[in-house]
């Protein structure tokens, strides 16, 4: 059951990516993008660079996946960049602010 859980999971964030990328693509843009983990398993699923600026995604299958999910945007202070408005791209059905930074966004939204 566990790698079913986690083939599924893996689908859903390369699903939710390629269209991030592809959405930029579509514009005749390039879109730098990255993922984070650290040694203290810290992880954040996408992480996308403009004007020297980080706008940190948590990916999740649910449709409400909880205020936790962007606990590690954080870890990201220690760049000398500024960190952008973020959020959890889900299954929700609209977007909805997390906090004063962060919302949830629909993946049909993407």
């Amino acid at each position: 059951m566990v790698a079913q859980y986690y083939t599924i999971k893996t689908f859903f964030e390369t699903y939710a990516i390629s269209e991030v990328i592809k959405s930029y693509y579509n514009v005749g843009k390039r879109l730098p993008v990255f993922y984070y983990r650290d040694a203290d398993k810290k992880e954040i699923d996408l992480i996308i660079e403009a004007n020297n600026t980080l706008y940190p995604f948590e990916i999740k299958k649910s449709a409400s996946p909880g205020r936790d999910a962007v606990r590690h945007f954080g870890a990201l202070s220690c760049t000398n960049k500024e960190i952008g408005t973020g959020g959890v791209i889900c299954m929700a059905d609209s977007v909805y602010p997390i906090d004063k930074v962060n919302y949830y966004v629909p993946v049909w939204l993407i």
